[in-house]
């Protein structure tokens, strides 16, 4: 099946260039990236001759924009991200994607209105005393403004884009092409991963294409969230949610992109941004659950200064030690503490064992030093990140698929600070919600919770444990199944410690 799909996929690829090349977008981007002269002659080359090949686009809009737009949902989704980007693709590129966020045409509302009354089983009319037009269109839903039939509450409706679900599987089967392609081409390219990163990619926007999943993210992240001061999440509305559509309560508030309508509004945008950034790394850190599409597009500003969130179709989940590890990191550059950094790295299995960790720590005091010695306006998190990518790959540093969402939105919301305060200092912001963890997660009462919950499980299977260590040491003494053994080797005394540890535990959890 796959060879079949490889000349679709193929064909699918050069008309991604040819689309660039005929609405102008090739020559747009190459600017923006301020690629070497052979490189566009090469690129400019390659692509002139497929140019009848590629989509025409609506004319009406920007170059990059247009041919986005045409290329389909996926393509949609990295230009979303690269929107919060100015200092990496350009103030004038970065403005002109910034329409993919919330801001695409839409698709007609008596279509909408069939998909609500299919899932939801109802008449739209008996559901809904109003419901508009489109107020927001984006890659995979559209949002309608509706008032319940029932209470007159206003209320947000959201319904898939009909086909969305056909049109991502292609974009996401190019995609894989164009990674296998990579890797057998470049075999250096394939300690990046490129298609276990397309297939993170792929579960997390497949998780946007059920908005069920997507209201029980919201659910989670409300929960998660309802003391954090200066922050909002919609109320979800169960009964008016399914597969295609999720229905939750209307807010008012200005975009997070509007920055002037923000200053006449009187809010304080330095504050703002910070607490953008705090909020992102409290949730990570935290929680170990975070908006993992946290743009412009995702944000609102309430009459009170609340920051309130929107669209959770993307969230990212990371374990405990994950987080410690991420922290440790953070807080060591924040510190100027290279060599800690660099074992951290070292601990997590991050970089090779056989490798030097001095020279690491080295090299990433290389990186980190620049970076501090800069203007606080300078200092950025994608510079940071494009030294780090090119140290890791010099000490054979793996691309870890479970952090990719992790660093992309961490990215994405220093965009969003960047724009409310363009002189903000991010590791500054940072510092006091990294130290608060670092002493919650890394010291004298963390040690004791992680062995109350080492005890607690081992209790949980007290019962079981005699039996599993008389197995193991069965195994460990002899080939063949034989009665218990009075003279246990070493690790059988190990084992029966064990044991006894969990009883004493599940004894003690009962009194």
């Amino acid at each position: 099946m796959e060879a079949l799909r490889g000349p679709h996929n193929l064909i699918r690829l050069i008309r991604t260039g040819a689309t660039f090349e005929r609405t102008g977008a090739m020559a747009v981007v190459l600017d923006a990236m301020d690629a070497p002269r052979a490189l566009r002659v090469a690129i400019r080359l390659f692509a002139a001759p497929f140019r009848w090949l590629g989509y025409e686009g609506d004319p009406e809009m920007p170059p990059a924009t247009r041919a986005i737009t045409a290329l389909g949902p996926a393509y949609i989704k990295f230009g979303q991200i690269l929107s919060t980007r100015p200092d990496v693709v350009g103030d004038e590129l970065a403005v002109q994607l910034r329409v993919l966020q919330d801001s695409l045409p839409p698709f007609p509302t008596p279509q909408a209105k069939r998909a609500v009354a299919i899932e939801l089983g109802q008449p739209v009319d008996k559901l809904f005393s109003e419901f508009s037009d489109p107020v927001a269109a984006a890659s995979i839903a559209q949002v309608h403004r509706a008032r319940l039939a029932e209470t007159g509450e206003t209320v947000a409706v959201k319904v898939l884009r009909p086909g969305i679900e056909k049109a991502f599987r292609r974009d996401i089967e190019a995609f894989y092409f164009a990674a296998r392609m990579i890797e057998r081409l470049s075999p250096a390219s394939r300690r990046l991963r490129p298609v276990e990163v397309i297939a993170h990619f792929e579960s997390v926007v497949l998780g946007e294409l059920d908005l069920r999943l997507e209201a029980a993210a919201a659910a989670e992240f409300a929960a998660n969230t309802a003391k954090d001061q200066g922050f909002a999440v919609p109320t979800l509305r169960w009964h008016l949610s399914g597969r295609r559509v999720m229905t939750m309560g209307w807010v008012d508030g200005i975009g997070a992109a509007e920055v002037a309508q923000i200053d006449a509004a009187g809010h304080d945008r330095k504050r703002l941004a910070a607490r953008v950034l705090q909020l992102f790394l409290a949730h990570a850190l935290r929680d170990g659950f975070f908006h993992g599409d946290m743009h412009q597009g995702n944000l609102k500003v309430g009459p009170d200064g609340t920051l309130i969130a929107l669209d959770f179709g993307i969230m990212g989940r990371i374990d405990e030690y994950t987080r410690r590890v991420y922290a440790e990191i953070i807080f060591g550059f924040i510190r100027k503490d290279y060599k800690r950094v660099a074992e951290v790295h070292f601990e997590a299995g991050y970089v090779p064992a056989d490798r030097d960790v001095d020279a690491f720590a080295s090299a990433l005091r290389a990186v980190g030093e620049p970076i501090f010695g800069m203007d606080a306006s300078r200092i950025s998190m994608a510079r940071l990140l494009n030294y780090l990518f090119e140290v890791t790959e010099r000490f054979g540093m793996e691309t870890r698929t479970e952090l990719i969402l992790l660093q992309r939105t961490m990215v994405v919301v220093e965009g969003v600070a960047r724009t409310l305060d363009p002189h903000i200092n991010i590791w500054e912001a940072s510092r006091p919600v990294v130290e608060d963890y670092i002493r919650e997660s890394i010291g004298p009462k963390s040690v004791a919770r992680d062995l109350g919950r080492t005890v607690q499980v081992l209790s949980r299977f007290g019962p079981r444990l005699p039996a599993l260590a008389e197995a193991a040491l069965v195994r460990q003494s002899h080939p063949e199944p034989e009665p218990r053994r009075r003279d246990l080797p070493p690790i059988g005394w190990i084992a029966v410690g064990a044991a006894l540890t969990a009883a004493a535990g599940w004894v003690a959890s009962l009194v």
